[in-house]
């Protein structure tokens, strides 16, 4: 009697949960399926519409996991489970966990700020913590640069947004300022005539902005020169080494002298 009535319960148990496992594992099967097509879908809606290939990854992973955590809770309840009390240890979990990892979210919160408001992006070359080199890959965690010399450079985001930032590329144009001495017995009139000379040879030497050769200073050894003008950004290194060299030829060919420290010592009997 026992045995009769223990297999009718589970029978019935049967019964009343096989459809609802059903139900629940279809309701996972499908809605995982779609979730990945749908994420897939905003993928290439947001490639034609040009969106950022930094923040294009992160979207698109978060409306996958968004969809996943919905689909699961769906198939929670469908199984029976109190959906809300699923939450709550969910949140339980989640909290347990940020406590543990606070470092780490932290980074992570810096991130989401870094592909919010973009103070940077993918190939501009900043200086952060000490480091310069060109952002290679914003990850939701550190950013990567490649620096001059081809080396990697891994920063965690929560340093680059608690630091100073420089960002060398985020304009378009760049205005250089160089200091050039000459000699006391020189000329100055003429030293700046030979300057302007090799600055509009100078290359991507913007003509339509002012260009200024002004007395610096009047220093020990030297009357210093501020030398400044504007070029593109892709060509302030260029214009840079280019004007240390030009200068140097052009002050040998006017005969105009670049003075180095010196000491007159004189002795008394």
């Amino acid at each position: 009697m026992l045995e009769f009535i223990s297999l009718e319960k589970i029978t019935d148990l049967l019964i009343a949960y096989v459809p609802k496992v059903a139900g629940a594992l279809l309701t996972l099967i499908i809605g995982f399926w779609i979730a990945g097509r749908l994420s897939r879908m905003v993928g290439k809606a947001m490639a034609k519409r040009n969106f950022d290939e930094t923040i294009q990854p992160f979207l698109v992973s978060l409306v996958s996991v968004g969809l996943k955590v919905m689909v699961v809770l769906s198939a929670a309840g469908m199984f029976g489970l109190q959906v809300t009390s699923f939450i709550a240890i969910l949140s339980a979990v989640a909290f347990a966990i940020g406590l543990a990892l606070q470092g780490t979210l932290g980074h992570l919160a810096s991130g989401v700020l870094i592909l919010i408001f973009r103070p940077y992006k993918v190939g501009d070359f900043i200086i952060a913590q000490g480091y310069s080199g060109e952002v290679k890959e914003i990850q939701l965690f550190n950013t990567l640069l490649t620096t001059l010399d081809n080396r990697v450079i891994i920063i965690p985001n929560g340093a680059i947004t608690s630091g100073p930032l420089e960002n060398l590329t985020a304009n378009d144009i760049r205005q250089l300022d160089l200091t050039f001495g000459i000699g006391y017995a020189d000329d100055i009139d003429k030293a700046r005539s030979v300057i302007v000379t090799v600055i509009e040879r100078a290359p991507g030497y913007i003509a339509d902005r002012n260009h200024n050769v002004l007395v610096r200073s009047l220093g020990n050894n030297s009357v210093d020169f501020a030398v400044r003008f504007w070029v593109p950004t892709e060509n302030y290194w260029d214009a840079f080494f280019f004007m240390q060299e030009e200068v140097k030829k052009a002050f040998d060919r006017e005969e105009v002298s670049i003075p180095y420290p010196q000491m007159d010592v004189r002795i008394y009997q």
